[in-house]
């Protein structure tokens, strides 16, 4: 009779439903971690400003601002501007590649 026994456990053994339980268990697992790193993420960028530039130098250039949630487009029409204006500094470009503004000292009569 012990034979029997275990003869039975072993075909329990080679049911391939089990396997594919298995399989689910381990996807749902996967599925609700990425759902939670998803979530984490986006509540960590919430709280940040992101400036993207896209078409950077074209005449179709636009400025995307996301800040507190909120997102502002800026676009161009293509056309220079021009106008009455005063400088205010130099901007040096670096070897690295960024950029330096350093504002120049206000002349003592040209204060309004």
């Amino acid at each position: 009779m012990r034979h029997r026994h275990l003869d039975a456990l072993a075909d329990d053994d080679d049911d391939p439903m089990l396997s594919a339980v298995n399989l689910v268990d381990v996807f749902l697992v996967v599925v609700a971690a990425l759902l939670v790193a998803l979530t984490l993420r986006a509540e960590r960028e919430a709280g940040e400003t992101v400036t993207v530039i896209r078409n950077a130098g074209r005449p179709d250039m636009e400025i995307v601002v996301r800040e507190h949630g909120r997102e502002l487009r800026l676009r161009g029409d293509g056309s220079a501007s021009a106008g009455n204006g005063v400088r205010t500094g130099i901007a040096y470009r670096l070897q690295d590649g960024s950029v330096v503004y350093v504002p120049e000292p206000a002349a003592s009569g040209s204060r309004p």
